[in-house]
């Protein structure tokens, strides 16, 4: 059936995408959040090993506790947390005190239901689907948590690189040869930047983060997806960054998060990357 209607496909990623971003809203607050905790505890553990009395912390997970608003506290009932339409009934306020509502909540679960509905829409019903799919949640999630706190989790990455392998393994969007290659090569090319910038100027120009995170796009998309990505996230960085110091007063040595980039360039390079390449090399062919 999905088959004989092509529009049904992406329309049932579309909502399943609208559920999945009301859970990336969870992941892009609470984890940065658990991973601060896990920092203070281990620093904690570190700096009095002998103590009869452990530091012990109130439960906090993507589970629990349930989700309150930040405002006064109170619980936030199912019916008011319905993707996007929740938002649009109660006007954007807590239904309790009326304080706002972020815009981010409802702005992630349409970017994740039109994102999921575009790739779904380029590959089709099947594996290459699905997992794109998989790949556009986690990379919106790590370009929404390194924009506002410039984290990129281990907890995130690190699963992704060792999905996209498992994935290329059977050859869905690359053979297991080019995705190893892909995330080696990935990482090693940022770590060098890294190291050369830092014995230049003495300074550390990205987080691990970063490398990490082109690692785990190039097991997923192979070495040859690298170019794309990298010559696309540095462009749009480097624009994005002069403008950001012309017109919105940012200082020449605050640091900016290139994760975003490279997120946005990993999604670009996933849905027509082999066209960009064979653009550039052909001379500027059509698309």
């Amino acid at each position: 059936m999905l088959a004989a209607q092509p529009w049904a496909f992406p329309a049932l990623l579309g909502v399943l995408g609208l559920l999945v971003g009301s859970f990336l809203n969870v992941v892009i607050h609470r984890l940065p959040i658990i991973m601060t905790r896990q920092w203070q505890a281990e620093c904690a553990a570190l700096a009095a090993p002998d103590s009869a009395a452990p530091v012990v912390l109130e439960p906090y997970n993507l589970v629990i506790p349930r989700s309150r608003c930040p405002h006064c506290e109170r619980l936030i009932a199912a019916h008011d947390n319905i993707p996007v339409l929740s938002y649009l009934v109660l006007g954007g306020r807590c239904r309790h005190c009326r304080a706002g509502i972020s815009l981010r909540y409802p702005l992630v679960e349409v970017a994740s239901a039109a994102l999921a509905g575009i790739v779904a829409w380029h590959f089709g019903a099947g594996w290459q689907g699905l997992c794109a799919a998989l790949l556009t949640w986690a990379l919106l999630a790590l370009a929404m948590i390194d924009a506002q706190t410039q984290l990129l989790p281990d907890s995130i990455t690190q699963p992704f690189l060792w999905l996209g392998l498992l994935l290329n393994s059977a050859d869905v969007f690359t053979d297991l040869p080019n995705a190893l290659t892909g995330a080696v090569t990935g990482y090693l090319l940022l770590w060098s930047v890294y190291w050369a910038f830092k014995l230049t100027t003495g300074k550390e120009g990205m987080g691990y983060g970063d490398f990490k995170l082109l690692a785990m796009l190039g097991a997923w998309l192979g070495w040859q997806a690298l170019p794309v990505i990298l010559l696309a996230a540095s462009l749009v960085g480097a624009v994005v960054g002069i403008a950001l110091i012309a017109f919105a007063g940012h200082q020449r040595n605050q640091p900016l998060p290139f994760g975003p980039y490279l997120a946005g360039a990993g999604w670009i390079a996933l849905l027509w990357g082999e066209q960009i390449m064979d653009f550039w090399l052909g001379g500027g062919g059509s698309l």
